[in-house]
This record gives C-alpha cells, sequence and structure tokens, in this order.
C-alpha cells in the first residue's frame, strides 16, 4: 500500500496548493491542505480540551502546592488535608483569588500544551506510519505493530517536546501557588517571571527540566499505545 507522500509524489499540484489526483483504481488520495486542515483541528480541539481542564486542574494543583510545602522541615502546619485546605482556602481568601489563584497562567500552560501534544503527536504518528509502510515489501511487519511502533515514538515525542516548551509557565504557575494568598502580597504571571529571572537567572525557568523530559517521553510513550490497543480491542468486542 502506498503512502499519503508517495501519492502525493505522483500527482500534480494546481496553482492552489491541491494535489491533482491521477489515479486510475479511484483510490482515496489525501491532499496537502487536507492534512493540514486536519492538524489545525486537532490542534484546536486539543487546546479547547486543555481549557476545561484547566478549570479542574488548577485548584487541585494549587492545594497540592500548598500541602507539599508546609510539609517541608520547620515550616507551619495549616492545613490538615486536602479538604481542609480548600473550604480553608475558600473561607479565607475566596474561590477566584484564593483556590483558583494561578488560573491565568495555568491557562497559557494547558490551552497551547494540549492542542501541540495532539498536534505533535498526530503528525509524528502519520510521518511514521508512512515510512514504515514504506518498508513493507522488502520487510514485511504486521499493521498493528507499525500502529503501535507509530504511536508509541510519537507519544514519548509530544509528550516531552509539549513540556519543553511550556515548561516556564509551570515554574511561574508553582510560585504562585506557593506564595502568600493575602491580596496585597499577590503578584501577576509576569511579575513573578520577570522577579525570577531578576533573581535567579534565566535558566532557573527551566530548573528540573531534564528529569520532566525523563519522566514524559516513556510515561506518553506507553499511553497512546496502550489507548490504540484498548481502542481495538473494543471495536473487535462490538464486531463479534
Amino acid at each position: 500500500m502506498k503512502s499519503w507522500k508517495q501519492q502525493r509524489n505522483n500527482n500534480d499540484h494546481d496553482s492552489e496548493g491541491w494535489i491533482t489526483i491521477q489515479n486510475n483504481h479511484q483510490e482515496p488520495v489525501v491532499t496537502e491542505n487536507a492534512l493540514n486542515t486536519n492538524y489545525l483541528k486537532v490542534f484546536t480541539c486539543g487546546a479547547l480540551a486543555g481549557t476545561v481542564q484547566a478549570f479542574v486542574i488548577c485548584p487541585v494543583e494549587h492545594i497540592k502546592c500548598r500541602l507539599q510545602i508546609q510539609a517541608a522541615p520547620g515550616a507551619k502546619i495549616m492545613y490538615k488535608g486536602p479538604i481542609d485546605a480548600c473550604v480553608s482556602i475558600i473561607k479565607n481568601h475566596g474561590i477566584f483569588r484564593g483556590l483558583y489563584r494561578g488560573m491565568g497562567v495555568t491557562l497559557w500552560r494547558e490551552t497551547p500544551a494540549f492542542g501541540m501534544y495532539f498536534a505533535v503527536y498526530d503528525t509524528i504518528k502519520d510521518r511514521v506510519e508512512s515510512l514504515l509502510e514504506e518498508k513493507d515489501d522488502d520487510h514485511p511487519i504486521p499493521s498493528h505493530a507499525h500502529a503501535w511502533a507509530a504511536s508509541a515514538l510519537a507519544g514519548g515525542i509530544s509528550g516531552a517536546s509539549t513540556w519543553g516548551i511550556i515548561y516556564p509557565f509551570d515554574v511561574i504557575k508553582s510560585r504562585m501557588q506557593t506564595s502568600p494568598l493575602e491580596r496585597h502580597l499577590q503578584k501577576g504571571m509576569w511579575t513573578v517571571g520577570s522577579d525570577i529571572i531578576r533573581n535567579h537567572g534565566f535558566n532557573h525557568m527551566f530548573r528540573g527540566l531534564g528529569v520532566t523530559l525523563v519522566r514524559a517521553f516513556p510515561v506518553n510513550a506507553i499511553i497512546f499505545p496502550v489507548y490504540e490497543f484498548v481502542l481495538m480491542q473494543i471495536g473487535s468486542w462490538r464486531s463479534s
């Protein structure tokens, strides 16, 4: 089976960038514009998903950060647990300025991150599958092996590359969610970022990135193949 790349090379491009299809067997051929549109749709859907889930993850990570810093040696114990922390923060500081502290930077992190995450995944997966299909004539490989190998590689790369790009926002978010909650002591995202760079240097914005990438690649390389496998199994159960 020819990949979309091979099919593309056998066809002519018109003045608008579309591929003129020359296919005697009437097989569907994916055009460049169609692919670009598909990746844009994937990015948009992923970004929307990231925006929605930011409203859930922001308060959860805020409470997690508060509980983690009070566990440090010599730190004052302010909360008995996550429920007590949630109730106490809302009671003393409100929902938006208290519980949702750092919501702005969370949106800056999650919205583009999820868009890039799924767009990069789809792009790399398509390319890898095309390359593997081109090797079939000499070294036949089961099609499901193509999908899982491509999915694992694409998942690992998309997860690691996304973290590499949005990591500074995570550093700023953590600083904001561990700073005093009193209103007169709160600072905005850009102010916090400027303070970090001025006091610790630009490299501090990427402190801990190496460990994050070491974790991100294998974790995301496992997630997508498992998802693809389960989806395939569910499909086979429904058809049987």
